[in-house]
Order: C-alpha cells, then sequence, then structure tokens
C-alpha cells in the first residue's frame, strides 16, 4: 500500500488543484488515499503517477473521481465548523444590516435538500420562526429532477439526520414512523427548482449563496462561466459559501476570501457591472462608478411600454421587460431557454426567419400591423421591430425583438 507521503499521490492532488482549482490536501490522507485507489481499481490502474496521466486525457473521470471522494455528496451541517461559523459570524452581521428587510438565500447544487434546509434552520435560529416565515425566501436548485423530488418531500432517515443536532432536530422535524419531515411552516419558505448553472439565468438580489463541491465538476472555462453568474446573483455585500476543498484560484477579480479555513469570500465590486452581465461580452459603457447609470438603463427598459425580449447568440431569452412579461405570459423560469422552446417564437408571428434576416444582413427590420386573437383576451394590432446587437467592436451579442 502506498505511504501517507507517497510523492506521486501528493503530485496528484496538487494537479486536482491546478486543474480543477480544488483542494483536497486538507482531507486526512489514509481515506483520501483509499477513495482514490478505489476508483484507480474500477479503472484498472495501478499507479498514481499512471492516474494521472489517465485524468488528463479522459476528462470525464474527474466526475466519477469527485463522486468517489465525496461519498456522502451532501448532508445535514456538513462541514459543522463552516456552519458554525456562517451562524455566528456571517448571519449576525447580514441580520444587522437587513434590519425588518426581506432576505433571500441560494443553494446552488442542492441535491437532494439537506442543505437548504441547513440554511434554513440556521436562519432561524438566528432570527426566530416567525420572523424566518415573514422574512426569508430559500431559492434551491439542481439539475437532477429525481434529487429536486426528493428534496420538496423533506422526508429524512434517522441516518440521514444524524448531524443535526438534537435540539435542533426536536425543534424543525416531525417524527412520521422511521422518517423524519422537516417542518411545513418552514418548508413553505424554501423553494426548489431545476437551474443549471452553465445555461440558466441566476437567482438575483441573493444574500447568501452556498454552492459547496459543485464547481469541480467543470473544467476551468465553464468555472469561470458559473462564477460570472454567481457574481451576478450575489447582493453586493453579499457571501458566497463554498464546499471544503474549493478554491476561487484565479478569480480575484470577482471574489475576495471572508474566511479562508471555511471557505467564505465576498463580492468584489466590479468598475463596469453591465460588461458582466449574463449572457452579454461587451465592455465599455461608460456606466457611472457606483453602477447607478446601468441600474437606471435595467429600470427604463423593464418600464417601457413597448414589450421588449433579448436574446444572446444561441437564441436563449437573456432578458423579458415587464411589458413583455404581462403580454406573453413570460417569467423568470423562462430565462436561459431556447427561444423556439417558448411560445412567444410562433404567435403572434413566427420569430425565427424574421431574426435569421436581420442578423444575416446586419440591419433591423420592422413588421407592421400584426393582428393578434388573443383567447380570451381583446385582440391585438402589433408593429414588431428585429434588431441585431453588437459590441462597440462590432462583435455579435444577440438580438432584441421590440413588440
Amino acid at each position: 500500500m502506498a505511504s501517507e507521503q507517497d510523492p506521486q499521490f501528493e503530485q496528484l492532488l496538487t494537479f486536482l488543484k491546478e486543474e480543477r482549482g480544488f483542494d483536497f490536501t486538507g482531507y486526512k490522507r489514509p481515506s483520501l488515499m483509499r477513495r482514490v485507489q478505489r476508483r484507480m481499481e474500477v479503472a484498472g490502474i495501478a499507479g498514481f503517477d499512471e492516474y494521472h496521466d489517465y485524468l488528463a486525457v479522459h476528462p470525464q473521470e474527474f466526475t466519477a473521481l469527485f463522486n468517489t471522494i465525496l461519498i456522502n455528496v451532501t448532508g445535514f451541517f456538513r462541514d459543522r465548523d463552516a456552519w458554525t461559523y456562517l451562524a455566528q459570524q456571517v448571519v449576525p452581521e447580514l441580520l444587522v444590516r437587513r434590519e425588518g428587510e426581506p432576505i433571500r438565500a441560494w443553494s446552488a447544487g442542492c441535491a437532494s435538500g439537506e442543505e437548504a434546509y441547513t440554511l434554513a434552520m440556521v436562519l432561524a435560529e438566528a432570527m426566530g420562526l416567525e420572523d424566518f416565515v415573514r422574512r426569508v425566501k430559500i431559492y434551491a436548485t439542481d439539475v437532477d429532477e429525481e434529487a429536486l423530488a426528493i428534496a420538496r418531500q423533506a422526508s429524512y432517515t434517522e441516518r440521514e439526520i444524524e448531524g443535526v443536532p438534537e435540539e435542533m432536530r426536536e425543534r424543525y422535524f416531525e417524527q412520521h414512523g422511521q422518517r423524519y419531515l422537516f417542518r411545513k411552516e418552514l418548508r413553505r419558505s424554501v423553494i426548489f427548482g431545476r437551474n443549471d448553472l452553465v445555461q440558466d439565468a441566476p437567482i438575483s438580489h441573493v444574500d447568501v449563496l452556498a454552492c459547496r463541491n459543485t464547481l469541480m465538476y467543470f473544467n476551468a472555462e465553464t468555472q469561470a462561466q458559473i462564477l460570472q453568474r454567481l457574481h451576478f446573483a450575489l447582493r453586493q455585500d453579499g457571501v458566497l459559501f463554498l464546499g471544503k476543498a474549493e478554491m476561487l484560484l484565479g478569480h480575484q477579480s470577482l471574489f475576495r476570501t471572508l474566511e479562508v479555513k471555511r471557505r467564505f469570500f465576498t463580492k468584489v465590486a466590479l468598475d463596469n457591472p453591465a460588461g458582466h452581465l449574463i449572457g452579454s461580452r461587451y465592455s465599455g459603457m461608460g456606466s457611472a462608478e457606483d453602477g447607478t447609470n446601468d441600474q437606471l438603463r435595467y429600470a427604463a427598459l423593464m418600464s417601457s411600454a413597448a414589450a421588449q425580449i433579448v436574446l444572446d447568440n444561441r437564441r436563449r431569452l437573456v432578458m423579458c421587460n415587464n411589458g413583455a412579461s404581462n403580454l406573453f405570459g413570460l417569467s423568470a423560469r423562462d430565462l436561459g431557454r431556447p427561444i423556439q422552446d417558448l411560445e412567444v417564437s410562433y404567435r403572434p408571428l413566427e420569430l425565427r426567419a424574421h431574426l435569421d434576416s436581420v442578423l444575416a444582413e446586419r440591419r433591423a427590420s420592422t413588421v407592421r400591423e400584426v393582428a393578434w386573437n388573443r383567447p380570451a383576451a381583446e385582440p391585438v394590432i402589433l408593429n414588431i421591430r428585429f434588431v441585431p446587437l453588437y459590441s462597440p467592436s462590432g462583435d455579435p451579442l444577440g438580438s432584441t425583438v421590440i413588440f
């Protein structure tokens, strides 16, 4: 068996850190080595140096390795020391800043819901049940629909709630036979939904964002895209909470360290927040240093009398203003979806052919007097304008449709 100080094993850990940005050196060596060797046996590989080379050629192996290392992918109060820091340092300061105001949290990559409900317990302990129910919304998202179905049930075995302190178990769970149900009145404040961190629009105006042991499943380029979304999601004084192994190597422009050992980070203010909006690649908008002009532009777009949607280069819905939401029934759930999957793409007019035309010709066009007989509503007549969008340097950004 390899020794605890096996240099080839240490080189493998360094490779994982440099390639995916995750630091497993803080894990106890004997159990960590056993888990890695277990995965190597499945892959038919004997040595750590050979496995290092195998990972470099087969990037899909990272997922299997991380799943093996993190046997219990989720759990209540996983890494208790980090949750203690959240409860004793982060939450009290947050409650002072948000006195009497709504509080929004996001558990990204929530799996079967344990961490989302842990967030709920930490906040309820600090605020009291009544204040929690009145003020808190926790958005819990994942790409795995089966895991989300389990999370919505909020039903766990005695073994699964072992991590919950006894006194909190009595306050927040009700026993039904061999199962423990998270309290219904608190469960209403936890909203589960599918969200793909790579493609879908993020939750916005978040105070606490827990995204733990999720980033490691993506390559460096995709991690950078996701971190931009997480940066966008957080309020200016919001806090990002990562997993024990996760670092933010090379992303100091987006986040600064709040507490390195327990993996808490805060958002770095950007000189040009508009240049980092989801789905956009432009810069040099000339925004005010405090971002006020960008907020003003956004508020103006949302309040416009004309209904307007914005699409990226892959024809995914990036933004819709209030007029479009009201006219076409669009909501935040539709952000990030391909336009062809939405009813607005063909009713009241087939949009895609006109989008193809304006993008090919690089000039706007208008289709006038389109009649729309809406079911159970007054008929309307619309002028529909299609506009291709470009950066100051002429690179295509997407398109907008104005009704």
